[in-house]
């Protein structure tokens, strides 16, 4: 058992920008006792550090354009949740009326949309009772932990990500975690061929090192407004049950040496850049130590950063056979991953019913139901819910990605999920396509849709149109998350929405082998 640290309090007051000055007031995480409380003075009581800044630290996040009505962001490990869990989250948004929702984000998990402050201390209470946390799921906190969507089932898994994830998780909200990052942080553990990841700050591939197998280290990938970067090799390997003290030395050295002046240049890669990766590297090594003890810091192999992985994410949509002999997981999509209340229940009820009441959620925003029998695929393909959320759905459906967009974020300068599902249809209409061509939606440049990922990738803008400016879509180009990944690039200048269908059409023609339909569907 290792010995609680307690990080020192980052820069000098004088230094310290608005947020930081917040969070050394007090941690957010001292608001759980007092949720009730909050809730019966009201949303309008609170100060703006505790409104804006600290409620994230409990994953509840204040949406000035919804004013009153917040969204809660969960913690989903591997994006696995079961279907008594997905019921108690359903019963919660269906007494918010019309304004209750919920995303499926893309880190594998949930965000619950229209709840009022004095929903949070029940809310958080009934998420306890069935193993459910939001802790620490917002603002300068490490974010869900993404592993295999497939994890245990996958034929073709290297390893199951599943107990890694736990473990990291586990190791990160524990009483060694990081309380204040400069900023968020994304952890990621590959299970798989097709494991893309190096959009994350730190991630680990599946590698071999002999004939033994474990995970070289990237790190520093990640998207923002001012920079993008995929991850590079750290140039070590580690074992599986290495990972999680690793994550925690990694977060810790970021806690206590990233940049805090700066907001726009506080994201791990701008600590390796400024250390330069060869110091970065033994400096992570020397909080290692801290935790795994001094000889096994220094036994850490050199690793040249290789590994398994050499495809771009599988399409985990329709039927497929499990490693498990005789069981197969159902993958189903589901639009833009906007999920009712009452979508929640049908999908948890068809969970148990057909299978074990497990699901998974994957990071393009779908869904799978897991170990349904042979005996039970048919009764579950003919269930009333997949003709919505299909098993089979077309080429652009399938893999488009979307943020959520200016109905609900501030940021966004369009309505991203309603546009990306009605010029997708449209696509679908007028074209045949020979395979998938994945898009990604971001409202904004903080590219929280992951644009740069995309085949295609399409962010928010405003663009001059007949003397008025109109909402617009920026462009990208040949974003891929194959074996040899890059980030796509800006191909066009904004194009208005209205014209959106028609600039798309031409490049899906041109560039992926479409064909127009003599008459459109």
């Amino acid at each position: 058992m290792t010995t609680p640290i307690t990080a020192p309090s980052p820069g000098t007051p004088a230094k310290r920008n608005k947020v930081e000055q917040a969070k050394a007031d007090f941690c957010g995480l001292d608001l759980q006792p007092r949720l009730a409380e909050l809730g019966q003075a009201g949303w309008e009581s609170l100060d703006e550090a505790t409104l804006t800044i600290h409620l994230k630290w409990l994953g509840i996040f204040f949406r000035p354009v919804t004013p009153g009505r917040f969204m809660v962001r969960l913690r989903l490990p591997n994006g696995l949740i079961q279907a008594s869990q997905l019921e108690v989250l359903a019963e919660v948004l269906d007494r918010c009326g019309d304004h209750g929702s919920a995303d499926i984000t893309t880190r594998q998990n949930l965000q619950l949309r229209g709840l009022l402050l004095e929903d949070m201390a029940p809310l958080v209470a009934a998420m306890e009772a069935v193993g459910l946390t939001s802790r620490q799921s917002g603002h300068d906190n490490p974010r869900n932990i993404t592993g295999n969507p497939l994890a245990g089932i996958d034929p073709e898994e290297f390893v199951d990500t599943r107990p890694l994830v736990d473990a990291i998780q586990e190791a990160l909200l524990g009483p060694d975690g990081p309380r204040n990052l400069p900023r968020k942080f994304n952890v990621a553990v590959g299970g798989a061929p097709d494991s893309f990841l190096l959009h994350n700050d730190l991630a680990f591939l599946p590698a071999y090192r002999g004939d033994e197998l474990g995970f070289t280290v990237m790190v520093g990938g990640f998207f923002s407004a001012q920079r993008n970067e995929l991850a590079i090799p750290l140039g070590v390997w580690l074992r599986g049950d290495q990972l999680p003290e690793f994550s925690l030395a990694v977060l810790r050295h970021y806690e206590r040496q990233g940049d805090r002046t700066n907001r726009n240049k506080t994201r791990l890669m701008y600590l390796i850049d400024a250390l330069g990766l060869e110091r970065y590297r033994s400096e992570v090594l020397g909080t290692y130590g801290e935790f795994a003890g001094a000889a096994a810091a220094a036994a850490v192999p050199g690793h040249d950063g290789s590994h398994l992985v050499d495809r771009a994410p599988r399409d985990i949509c329709g039927v497929h056979g499990q490693k498990q002999e005789g069981l197969h997981w159902v993958g189903l999509h589901v639009p833009m991953g906007r999920l009712e209340a009452a979508d929640m229940v049908e999908l948890a009820r068809l969970a148990r019913e057909h299978g074990t009441g497990e699901l998974r959620l994957s990071e393009s925003q779908n869904v799978l139901i897991a170990h349904v029998p042979q005996g039970q695929l048919e009764a579950l393909l003919e269930e009333p819910l997949l003709e919505r959320f299909q098993v089979t759905p077309g080429p652009l459906q399938a893999e488009a990605v979307s943020c959520t967009g200016n109905r609900y974020c501030s940021f966004a300068l369009i309505p991203t999920k309603s546009t990306a599902q009605a010029v997708v249809d449209e696509l679908e209409q007028r074209l045949e396509l020979p395979h998938g061509v994945r898009t990604h939606w971001t409202g904004c440049p903080n590219a929280c849709g992951q644009p740069y990922m995309g085949e295609i990738g399409l962010m928010g803008a405003k663009a001059r149109l007949e003397g008025q400016m109109v909402e617009a879509v920026k462009i990208f180009l040949d974003g891929s998350m194959a074996g040899d990944p890059r980030l796509g690039e800006v191909h066009e200048t904004p194009v208005p929405l209205s014209q959106l269908p028609d600039v798309l059409e031409a490049l899906l023609v041109e560039r992926f082998g479409a064909r127009r339909r003599t008459q459109p569907l």
